[in-house]
């Protein structure tokens, strides 16, 4: 039944997906968080992220450790750098490795020129530093350097303010290799640690399908609301990870074609058998009301068995199924064509549209600019801040700036909350380790498993639900600037209050200019939102073929979670602006009246769907 694909020597084993997580879902995905959700999320046992987490750990403290051999400046930089760029798999973080540091590269070239040309002029080197800020952050906001930019500027900026303190020619070329530094250590960490350990995308992809299967078999066999809470969680991921993982299998180019393939049409059919599961599951077992046969959940189980072995199941037979569950019957119809995707010809692609690299608005739409103005308004005001009050200790406020910028309102208050907790957490740590550990630390192997323990608590929060994965990064940041201010264990308590203090005031000035100049509604962005759901709508409605079916299935799933993301950020923002979002309530039943005719047009159910979808597209006319 099974076809093998093994995976490469060096790959990881496959992560156990098979753990329910305790995501409290009473209310919709489009709630504002709460205290209970947030740290259900924090405790969520995803499939694989206990794994990734360690990797991303790893990585970090290996980027310390070669640090402390080089003896590199302000070492929490470079570590900052691999949280923010580790990826689950060995084929993007070398592309993200090697592509960072040769971007970094040409900037410091460009900069460079730019201090031997400012270094006795004062207003000009200002001036330089609001241009570069500028640019990176209009570059985050309409190119697909989104958010490696912010990352980049980070480092230039911050290797300009540390030039400012050397202004000696032969210091500033030195300082110049330092900074270069901050990116060549965690780039050749990337590639030569990802290699190592993490797994073959490939090997990401089928471990993903297998999750989904046994999420499915387990909403089958009678799940509870922690478990329906996963599966909507998981649902509404669609199948861009897995796509991406696919993509990058194929650059790999040890895997055959023809393997990818069913493996590609395999992911797809995973979520749709995930949404036809959740359908029935939260329908209370159809008409007939009784359990589901035990065949199908069998079935499901051993293909997630094979799947998670790195293998792919072929010549799946169709499972006897009762006549009044449809969508037990859309399941054991997408059985005999898992894995074989449709004939060459017979499969439409969508074509693309702006496969540049800038956005299609990149210059028109006004908010590039208006984003990229507040940014470095903050930028500037934190810079002239600690350059005023003589406080070189807080210039961690201006490395904040470019972690914590957001687009809409919406966003940045719903996310301010988690950027205090993770960086009051991660200053904490720091101080007392600073306080109760460092003395107490005779050489560097204490000193790395210090620093292995909180790179794990903050990447195990990293790479869990977006929604918390800014309070991770926090916890890193404030941790890092905090207790790698210099070479080995430190006990330099100002310096750690001085980096916590200037992580606080970045993340004020921030808030404070994003939403005191142009400030923008997450409302606004809905109606495009809903425009991209009806797409799709109309895309699984011309499918003709079960495998077309599941495509569209999978991309509307991924629509849907844009919108409801989009309705969370609305409902987050402050009554004054809420008073003004009129279809709010109706904008938000529509994704959901979309989510369910979704599932109607894949099981039959839905008899006239381009009525529906006709209603839908009223609501945005």
């Amino acid at each position: 039944m099974a076809r093998p694909v093994a995976d490469s020597p060096g790959s990881s084993p496959a992560s156990s997906p098979s753990a329910a997580p305790t995501l409290p879902m009473g209310a919709p995905l489009s709630a504002p968080l709460s205290a209970g959700r947030i740290w259900a999320l924090v405790r969520d046992p995803a499939p694989g992220r206990l794994g990734q987490a360690l990797r991303m750990a790893g990585a970090c403290t290996v980027t310390v450790l070669v640090g402390e051999i080089w003896q590199v400046p302000d070492l929490g930089v470079p570590a900052l750098v691999t949280m923010a760029l580790w990826q689950k798999d060995r084929v993007t973080n070398v592309i993200a490795g090697v592509a960072v540091n040769l971007l970094v590269v040409v900037l410091l070239a460009v900069i460079y020129g730019l201090v031997r040309f400012t270094l006795d002029r004062p207003l000009a080197f200002v001036l330089s530093i609001a241009v570069l800020s500028f640019c990176f952050f209009f570059l985050g906001s309409a190119s697909k350097l989104k958010p490696v930019a912010y990352m980049l500027g980070l480092i230039v900026v911050y290797g300009l303010v540390a030039l400012e303190e050397v202004p000696i020619g032969e210091l500033v070329t030195r300082a110049l290799l330092y900074t270069d530094l901050f990116t060549l250590v965690p780039g050749t960490v990337m590639v030569v640690l990802g290699l190592l350990i993490c797994p073959s995308p490939r090997r990401v992809l089928t471990d993903g399908i297998a999750a989904r299967l046994r999420v499915s078999a387990g909403l089958l066999r009678g799940a509870g609301a922690r478990e329906q809470a996963h599966a909507v969680g998981l649902l509404r991921e669609g199948a861009a990870g897995m796509s991406k993982a696919l993509r990058m299998a194929g650059l790999e180019r040890l895997w055959r074609p023809e393997d990818l393939a069913c493996l590609g049409q395999a992911a797809s059919c995973a979520v749709a058998v995930l949404a036809l599961a959740e359908a029935d599951a939260g329908g209370g077992g159809g008409a007939d009301g009784g359990e589901a046969p035990e065949e199908l959940i069998a079935l499901l189980e051993r293909m997630a068995d094979v799947f998670a072995a790195g293998a792919y199941p072929v010549g799946i037979g169709v499972p006897a199924v009762p006549s009044g569950r449809p969508a037990l019957q859309a399941i054991a119809g997408l059985m005999p064509v898992f894995t074989t995707p449709e004939a060459a010809g017979a499969r439409r692609e969508e074509k693309k549209k702006g496969g540049g690299f800038f956005l299609a608005d990149a210059f028109t739409n006004p908010d590039h600019v208006r984003f990229a103005v507040k940014g470095t308004a903050g930028v500037m005001c934190s810079y002239v801040l600690f350059r005023s009050l003589d406080w070189p200790g807080i210039h961690t406020c201006i490395i904040t700036c470019f972690i914590v910028a957001l687009p809409t309102m919406g966003e940045m208050i719903s996310k301010l909350t988690l950027r205090i907790i993770g960086a009051s957490v991660g200053g904490a740590i720091g101080i007392l380790s600073i306080v109760f550990m460092m003395p107490h630390l005779q050489g560097i192997t204490g000193f790395l498993v210090l620093i292995f323990v909180v790179s794990l608590l903050a990447a195990w929060i990293r790479i869990g639900d977006e929604r918390i994965a800014y309070a991770g990064f926090q916890i890193g940041l404030a941790f890092y600037l905090s207790d790698l201010s210099s070479f080995g264990p430190t006990t330099d308590m100002e310096t750690a209050r001085d980096r916590v203090v200037g992580v606080l005031i970045g993340n004020f000035i921030t808030y404070a200019m994003f939403t005191s100049f142009w400030p923008s509604s997450a409302y606004a962005g809905i109606g495009g939102c809903l425009d991209r759901v009806i797409a799709r709508l109309r895309q699984l409605g011309g499918a003709a073929t079960p495998q077309a079916r599941a495509d569209g299935m999978a991309a509307l799933q991924s629509a849907v979670s844009d919108g409801e993301r989009q309705v969370e950020y609305a409902l987050a923002e402050p009554p004054h602006m809420r008073r003004e979002m009129a279809h709010l309530g109706a904008l938000q039943e529509a994704l959901a009246e979309a989510a369910r005719l979704g599932i109607g047009m894949i099981d039959g159910e839905v008899v006239d769907p381009a009525r529906r979808i006709a209603a839908l597209e009223g609501l945005i006319s």
